[in-house]
Formats: C-alpha cells, structure tokens, sequence
C-alpha cells in the first residue's frame, strides 16, 4: 500500500500542478485577448480546450521528469528549477513518470478527437495543440532533444509565450496573428524566464550532459542577452501600444519593469530567480486584467 501512495503522489508532483494552473491562466489570456478583438464567447468551447489541452501539457511535464532524471538527481534545486525533485525522493524508477507521459498524451488525443467530433474543439485548436505536443515532446526527448542541444529555451518560450495564448484564441475562433502579436511582450519575459530558471541547473546540467545556453555561453554573454531582451520588450510594448495593444494592457505591464531590472541586475549571481518568475507572473496578471477591462 505503501508504494501505491509513493507512486500516486509521484504522478502527482511531476505533473507539476503549479505549472499546470499557470498553463491554463495563460490559455484563457490567450481566449481573452482573442474575445476583446471580436471572437465569440463559449462557455462550451473554453470548457473544452481546457479539457483537451491539461492532459496534453502534463505529458509534456512528464516527459521532462523522465528525461532530466540525472541532472535533477544531482542539482541544487529551487522551487522553480530542478524539477519537482520526486524522483530522488522516493526512489521510483524514471519508467513511472514515462509510462504517465505515454498514458496522459493517449488520454489527451482521444479526448480532443471527441471534442472534435462533437464539434466544441475547432480543428484550427486541434492543429495548435497538436504543435504544442510535438514540440513538448521535443523539448525533452529524441529525435529533436532540444533543451539539450541549446534550444530548449526558444521551444519553451515559444510554446509557453506564443503558441499556448494562440490555441487559447483559436478554441473561442480568434485571430490567430492578432493573438500572436498582441502575446510577444509577454513571449519575451517568458524567455527570460528560461534564463533564469536554466542558471540554477547549469552545473547539474553540464555533468549530464545536457547543453543548455547556461552551460555553453559564459555568464556576461547571458547577462547582455538578458538586458537586450528585457530593452525589446519594452520596445515591443511601445510598438503595440494603441494599434495591437490597448493603452490599458501597456500601462498595467509597466508594473513589472521593476522586477526585470532587479531581475537583470542580479542575474548570474542570484540562485533564485524569483525576481524574474515573478515578472513573468505578473505580468501575464497585470495583461489579463487590462484585457478583461476592454473586454467588459
């Protein structure tokens, strides 16, 4: 009996819960911003992409546990790095998390091929979330593997910026480019969210063998890219505001300029990188609100 509850709350704590929550809040800010450019609301529909896309994006967070066994085995982790650390704590094989991935992207596909027939899920969402699993997927394992060869934070931002607010828009029959563009401030902190969640890891990450841009660039290269992407969203922000971006999303973002510049100023030399996962946070609330506010 034992066991089963070491195995449950394993399944449990590499699903990464948290991660999930914020999965689906940046699914609605996706809908959200598709509805305050004219997209129809549908309880039914929002129901059902939540529905299709959780089981999908689990398999993708257990699809990681089972690949950063070793580097998570032997890292000093932080409560946003390092994996959920379950593993090591109880001793399971890495086949537990594996066999979840495999059951939960089964689940997945034959949940959104009911919705699909039954016509709640747009086949438009179909093909974004179908993006999402592959590269999920790849982010972790073969053949891509690309968190291990120094794309993984470009996958994960893109996904978790850009392509996760565009299927929240496509489930509501959004725009997809408006959708898109209007989420590339936000993309931006999202990547530099990578970075600093990749720091923490990189020693860990260099003895496994997976070549992360924390491992193969120095430090004050990843501190200037840092500042540079953090001077472009500002700018992006700028661009967007009163055509893409209603005044009111602008000036709520602005709230997390704070937090980027505590983040940049002690990043490489800070192993917890709360300052910028805050930001990031932050800012996908501070935008949700400034579109639920045009919206109303």
């Amino acid at each position: 009996m034992a066991r089963y509850r070491a195995v449950a709350w394993t399944l449990f704590k590499t699903s990464r819960p948290s991660q999930l929550l914020l999965i689906l809040a940046v699914y609605l800010f996706g809908a959200k911003i598709a509805l305050a450019n004219g997209a129809t609301d549908s309880t039914s529909a929002l129901v059902a992409g939540a529905v299709a896309i959780l089981p999908i994006a689990a398999s993708v967070h257990y699809a990681n546990e089972y690949a950063d066994y070793e580097t998570d085995a032997i890292t000093d982790r932080t409560p946003f790095s390092g994996g959920s650390g379950a593993l090591a704590r109880t001793g399971l094989p890495r086949t537990v998390p594996l066999k979840a991935a495999i059951g939960s992207l089964a689940l997945g596909t034959v949940l959104t091929a009911v919705l699909t027939t039954a016509g709640v899920l747009p086949l438009s969402a179909v093909a974004v979330l179908t993006v999402i699993a592959v590269f999920g997927w790849q982010y972790s394992v073969g053949p891509l593997k690309l968190a291990w060869r120094g794309w993984g934070e470009l996958d994960n931002a893109a996904l978790g910026g850009l392509v996760l607010p565009v299927y929240g828009g496509a489930v509501v029959g959004g725009d997809a480019g408006f959708v898109a563009l209007a989420s590339v401030p936000f993309f931006l902190v999202v990547l530099l969210n990578l970075f600093a969640t990749q720091w923490p890891d990189r020693k860990a990450d260099a003895k496994a063998g997976k070549r992360t841009l924390a491992v193969q660039w120095p430090a004050s290269l990843l501190r200037r890219c840092y500042v540079a992407i953090v001077i472009l969203a500002g700018f992006v922000l700028l661009v967007l505001s009163g055509t893409v971006l209603p005044r009111i999303v602008v000036l709520a973002s602005l709230a997390v300029a704070p937090l980027l510049v505590w983040g940049a100023y002690g990043y490489t030399k800070r192993h917890v990188p709360w300052p910028t996962v805050s930001a990031m946070v932050g800012l996908l609330l501070a935008q949700m609100a400034g579109w639920c506010w045009v919206a109303a």
